[in-house]
């Protein structure tokens, strides 16, 4: 079915689009072929800065259905019923690697969330595992520069990774699960996502509850192994984002169950570790998964630039009855996606299709800027006004938490059992002999190729103190590997 003539971006109809004007047949090119120079002047600007973390990713919408009741802890619309349906997209994500880089690797994925709700945008920023490396924000930029390129090779560097992981103790419990068997997911429609931080629900009553999200997924856990990967990597680079493409164009909609852990706020004082500590998990006999939800995803994105590339989520997109806990590394992150979003799409990156609500309509003061769409009209941008603008509603999104102290560079409070390898040594233990030795091996190959004794020796040290069986086998490994 033709779609029309080819156009130039103002709409004019073209006539060649094969061969730029010239002076005389075999003479210059002139500068008055405007169509020449647009596509030129575009084709140069198509790509804008690509994520520092995360920038490879594949994505697609869904639907996010809830099958029980949680009225009793969250006054969220879009949480309000069972049956109640709401529009998704999810991005997933390698952390490490640039936009170029293969699926198939060993690193955490993202897992992003953006629900359309009729309230406005809740997005729930996670990853496939439920801890993370580090617990303070302040230390991210440093932990992230281990893991990109060093400045003076140009290459990764496991000197890097290892001496940041060695004096990093809190890192033990990420990097036991980075390197065993789910280190490298099979697809992404084969993994579980977690919300990993910790945040407060709010019901009607304006009571408090603190939650962690899981997402299990409906397809299975499968995972690759560090040769499977090093082979697929190398013969499809585009791997995961091919897999999930693929699967929703066959219909076979990927889909998981959502769970919700549930801490009453007066818990959290007295609890025996830190619950907002993001390098520990709260054991499920403590706080058992309650289903609430089902996530499945059924429509693909018809341009990936527009709708993967330009999509943008933060922590800080909140909903009535959601809200942030004290998490040091959440309270980081609720600054640091906005504002890296800002610098990468536009201060108006909100008002593109992906981003902007579906559900409701953003009404704010916020006017001009790179890519503004002039969507106010002549509406006033101040509040309060007497021309029937937008107001305040007087009630906040999350109920406020007690607070005391004096300011200051604090550490992250110490509770009763508080260890940063108390549950790096717990998941060893669960894990079989089959698995112990993949661990063993793939943490042995990654840290032979440290340059430095002291770096190889702290970083095993760690694992020791963790399980002295794991600390043995692994310091064997690596000896046997370094000769």
């Amino acid at each position: 079915m033709t779609q029309g003539p080819l156009t130039t971006e103002a709409g004019a109809p073209v006539a060649d689009n094969q061969n730029s004007e010239t002076a005389g047949v075999g003479g210059p090119v002139l500068v008055q072929d405007q169509l020449l120079i647009e596509k030129l002047a575009h084709f140069n600007r198509e790509r804008i800065p690509e994520r520092v973390v995360h920038a490879r990713g594949a994505g697609a919408y869904g639907t996010f259905t809830v099958t029980a009741d949680v009225t009793r802890y969250t006054r969220a619309a879009f949480l309000s019923e069972v049956g109640k349906e709401t529009e998704t997209f999810l991005r997933f994500s390698t952390v490490a690697g640039n936009l170029g880089a293969a699926d198939a690797v060993r690193d955490p994925r993202g897992f992003a969330l953006k629900f359309y709700t009729e309230e406005g945008n809740y997005d729930l920023v996670g990853n496939n595992t439920p801890v993370f490396f580090i617990r303070d924000a302040i230390k991210f930029p440093d932990f992230i520069h281990t893991q990109k390129r060093d400045p003076y090779t140009g290459s990764t560097e496991a000197d890097n990774v290892f001496d940041f992981w060695g004096l990093s103790p809190e890192s033990t419990h990420q990097v036991t699960w980075l390197f065993g068997d789910r280190g490298i997911p099979a697809s992404y429609r084969h993994m579980d996502g977690f919300g990993s931080h910790t945040y407060q629900w709010n019901n009607e009553a304006g009571e408090v509850f603190w939650v962690k999200y899981h997402f299990k997924t409906d397809q299975g856990i499968k995972n690759l192994t560090a040769e499977e990967a090093e082979i697929l990597a190398g013969k499809d680079p585009d791997s995961h984002q091919r897999d999930l493409r693929e699967a929703i164009e066959r219909g076979e909609f990927p889909s998981w169950t959502v769970y919700v852990q549930v801490m009453p706020a007066a818990e959290a004082a007295t609890y025996r570790f830190n619950p907002f500590d993001l390098t520990k998990v709260w054991p499920h006999a403590d706080y058992p998964l309650i289903e609430f939800g089902k996530l499945e995803l059924n429509r693909n994105p018809r341009n990936i630039f527009a709708e993967v590339e330009q999509s943008v989520f933060s922590p800080a997109h909140f909903v009535p009855g959601i809200g942030p806990s004290p998490d040091k590394m959440l309270q980081g992150r609720l600054f640091a996606y906005g504002d890296a979003h800002r610098y990468r799409v536009g201060i108006n990156a909100d008002h593109l299709p992906v981003n902007r609500p579906h559900a409701t309509e953003a009404r704010t003061n916020s006017r001009d800027g790179y890519l503004y769409d002039g969507r106010h009209d002549g509406a006033k941008n101040y509040e309060p006004n007497s021309f029937g603008g937008p107001a305040q509603t007087g009630r906040p999104l999350w109920q406020p938490i007690s607070v005391t102290g004096v300011t200051g560079e604090t550490v992250t409070p110490v509770h009763a059992e508080d260890n940063d390898f108390v549950q790096a040594g717990n998941l060893y233990r669960l894990m079989t002999e089959e698995e112990k030795e993949r661990l063993v091996n793939n943490l042995a190959n990654a840290i032979s190729g440290v340059t430095r004794d002291e770096i190889a020796d702290r970083a095993i040290n760690n694992f020791r103190q963790a399980d002295e069986d794991f600390g043995k086998r692994l310091e064997a490994a690596v000896q046997a590997l370094r000769g």
